[in-house]
């Protein structure tokens, strides 16, 4: 669960601390009070996209920690595990945007991507908006959580790749198919180049090692009279060399170690620069014996390395890219050769990939079609509890065309509804009532929650287009979500807000130059307070109060 919030210096947020418990919380205030602020600082720690726009005025970074509790959640502590995060059933997540836009990430205190943020944050915590209903009614949401709820995720990945494996397989196919009508061609070219490959008969590297010797023999002349100079400056001039004077010192000093001990350590020294001269002299003179002057030599090269480059330059690479140019020629022309066998071989393949990839999509169809009852049965049972009494639900499968098949499988998937009894379901996209829509979004979110091991909910503003009694219902509903997981709760019903175990108001407070967002946890009467003023608004009456307070005590002996 979500243990603590974080926030400085984002939008209207100069810094928020924010301490959370367990099960119901609800955040009320105001209209523009910055209740949804929150709810965008919780989704940029956890990986959303962000821009320097949201650094507040005048300060250089926005920073976002959250930290959760993740004793009792395995699947999160593996994979923190198998990153090298993790850090004692903890999992602290910290993003910093600065105001050149530049983002960075952390968990547990390590740079990470935004990926991995994203990927740790979806096993965390999942955010349920308030224009959710907007895409409800787009096939592929709608396809995304039914596959959800009947834990057909990996099921559908199986059955995407594949697909993929028999779309990969086909083109090879077709490609193969189609070259067939200038294979004779194209296989006479390849022969004739791949005999003019054979006969250069490249060497690995050849062509770099040629350049280095090009290099030492044009400039053989210039090598062999510095080596000479530099032989006899170490050890060949009769008068004076390094090797006869590093000799004489040893030999000055060897006389001396004998009056005193510490000058042993120089000798040493002497002695050790006189094998290194000695060494170095040794290795000069062998290389000056491998110059090579010979003219026929040199001219030699300068002919093989104008043949690889002039066959280089025929195929537009570069003369150490032959051997592997003639590697892919071979390749193609075996292929090419044994392009029948080929063919078939491929034609084999692509019939197999054809049956896995129908045989995983039935299997994905009937798990949809058992999902999909079970689906419109808990979905119709919620709408009952949310105030749509006599309302159907129903997910409708429907066979895609023969042959027209898709990555996700073989289903067109549809959302009816039908709000009053004996009304025919409609699509989602048809229904007129934005109460009923809402509310509608409400049940398909809160069934889905029932289905997920995300152990926080987030839901912002989800009730909508509610009041009254369904407003009340909505709260218990929520409320009996919060009793197996941690909910999170923007809402501006007080029959939501009397249901929660916490409670924060969320205000502005400005000094008359700068505007900066508050949230304070309310006790016992504060929560009377901000009841009433969500019951009677401006003017707030005793009476006003008397039934925020009978409310706030009703849902307690409801809670009890």
């Amino acid at each position: 669960m979500l243990t603590s919030l974080q926030v400085r210096d984002f939008a209207i947020v100069d810094q928020i601390n924010v301490e959370l418990e367990p099960g119901m919380t609800v955040l009320t205030g105001e209209t523009g009070a910055g209740k949804s602020i929150l709810v965008d600082a919780v989704s940029l720690v956890l990986g959303e996209r962000g821009s320097s726009q949201l650094v507040r005025s005048g300060a250089a970074r926005a920073e976002f920690s959250a930290e959760f509790d993740i004793s009792v959640l395995p699947e999160v502590r593996a994979w923190l595990d198998a990153q090298a995060l993790d850090q004692d059933g903890e999992c602290l997540l910290r993003r910093v945007i600065n105001a050149d836009g530049r983002s960075r990430a952390f968990i547990n205190g390590n740079a990470v991507t935004m990926q991995q943020l994203k990927s740790v944050g979806e096993l965390l915590l999942d955010i349920h908006g308030q224009h959710f209903h907007q895409s409800l009614g787009r096939r592929p949401v709608q396809r995304d959580l039914l596959d959800f709820f009947g834990d057909l995720l990996d099921k559908r990945r199986a059955t995407e790749a594949a697909f993929e494996q028999w779309r990969s397989l086909q083109g090879r196919l077709d490609t193969l198919l189609t070259a067939n009508a200038d294979r004779a061609s194209r296989l006479d070219l390849l022969e004739f180049q791949l005999q003019e490959l054979d006969a250069l008969d490249v060497k690995p590297n050849e062509a770099a090692e040629l350049l280095a010797e090009r290099q030492k023999l044009r400039n053989s002349g210039a090598l062999a009279d510095g080596i000479a100079t530099a032989l006899g400056k170490l050890s060949e001039d009769d008068t004076a060399n390094a090797n006869s004077f590093l000799a004489e010192t040893s030999r000055s000093i060897g006389a001396l170690v004998e009056f005193d001990e510490a000058l042993s350590p120089v000798l040493e020294l002497i002695e050790s620069a006189s094998i290194q001269v000695a060494e170095a002299s040794d290795a000069l003179q062998r290389y000056s014996d491998s110059i090579d002057m010979d003219p026929s030599r040199r001219d030699w090269v300068e002919d093989r390395l104008d043949a690889l480059q002039s066959v280089a330059r025929k195929h537009r690479t570069t003369a150490d890219e032959l051997q592997e140019l003639c590697s892919r020629l071979r390749d193609e022309h075996d292929e090419l050769s044994h392009a029948e066998e080929r063919g078939k071989e491929l034609e084999a393949q692509v019939t197999r990939a054809k049956a896995a990839y129908a045989k995983l999509a039935k299997s994905l169809s009937a798990g949809r079609k058992s999902a999909a009852t079970s689906f419109s049965t808990a979905v119709t049972g919620a709408m009952s509890g949310l105030g749509m009494p006599g309302g159907v639900f129903e997910v409708r499968l429907s066979a895609l065309a023969e042959g027209d098949v898709k990555p996700w499988g073989i289903d067109e998937i549809d959302f009816l509804i039908s709000a009053n009894p004996g009304q025919e379901p409609m699509p989602l996209s048809r229904v007129a009532s934005g109460g009923e829509l809402s509310r509608m979004s409400l049940a398909i979110q809160v069934i889905a929650s029932d289905g997920s091991a995300i152990p926080t909910m987030v839901f912002d503003e989800v009730d909508s287009g509610v009041g009254g009694r369904v407003a009340e219902m909505v709260g218990h509903r929520l409320r009996e979500l919060g009793a197996n997981r941690q909910v999170l709760c923007v809402t501006h019903l007080p029959q939501v807000a009397s249901l929660a175990d916490q409670h924060f108001r969320i205000s502005k407070v400005s000094d008359g130059k700068a505007t900066r967002t508050r949230v304070q946890v309310l006790n016992k009467e504060e929560r009377i307070q901000e009841l009433a003023r969500m019951l009677g608004g401006v003017d707030i009456t005793q009476k006003t109060i008397d039934h925020a307070a009978e409310m706030l005590s009703g849902a307690a002996q409801k809670r009890a």
